[in-house]
């Protein structure tokens, strides 16, 4: 079966692929919860196959490797918890009305999923040492800044706010603050962090008025 094998090592070389199907979103849904359930190290390709009712040999043929999958399960939480800001800020009046949203936003993916940093960290530390999984978080979080610029962009557009600095220049600093926020809150949960979040909510609405 030499042509057959030769698709599959294909498959290995090109980890940009598009990646669609109802296999390949059970599988990525099977990770997400095994990671939930057992944390990075125990989400095993053979715990994520059982899970997702498919052959180990299809999580290597679509993935190649663990981290790879990982990267999907990120990106595919990131693109739907960005998307589902789209509508919030779309129908957003004032400036306290994308504040809340954005504030609103970080704090459910901290109490509803906060397994999506576990996987954020697990892969930057993979990355440390894998230029091709850097490079990959690097594109998403490109993709993610992009995307909320542009939203932002449009509202400064509506004289709905008035950024200070270029919009990918806050978006980024905002995504920062909120990755570093998280770590400490996953890290110490048992603190009150509502004053923190006070002192964030300020800060986006200084980046948010230059007037």
């Amino acid at each position: 079966m030499p042509v057959e094998s030769k698709t599959v090592e294909a498959a290995f070389d090109d980890p940009r692929r598009e990646l669609s199907g109802e296999k390949v979103q059970r599988i990525v849904d099977a990770m997400r919860h095994c990671v939930a359930e057992r944390g990075i190290a125990g989400a095993t390709f053979e715990h994520v196959s059982r899970e997702a009712g498919v052959s180990r040999g299809l999580l290597h043929y679509y993935f190649g490797t663990k981290e790879r999958l990982l990267i999907e399960v990120l990106r595919n939480d990131a693109e739907t918890r960005i998307a589902m800001l789209d509508e919030p800020l779309a129908a957003a009046k004032t400036v306290n009305d994308v504040i809340a949203v954005l504030v609103s936003g970080a704090e459910e993916v901290l109490r509803e999923d906060p397994g999506f940093y576990v996987i954020l960290y697990e892969l930057f530390t993979a990355g440390r040492q894998n230029p091709d999984i850097q490079a990959e978080l690097a594109e998403l979080y490109h993709r993610s800044r992009q995307h909320v610029a542009g939203v932002l962009r449009q509202k400064e557009v509506e004289g709905v706010l008035s950024l200070r600095f270029d919009a990918e220049s806050v978006v980024t600093y905002m995504f920062a603050a909120a990755d570093g926020g998280a770590l400490q809150r996953l890290t110490d949960p048992e603190r009150d962090y509502s004053a923190t979040v006070a002192t964030g909510t300020e800060v986006a609405r200084f980046l948010l008025t230059s007037g």
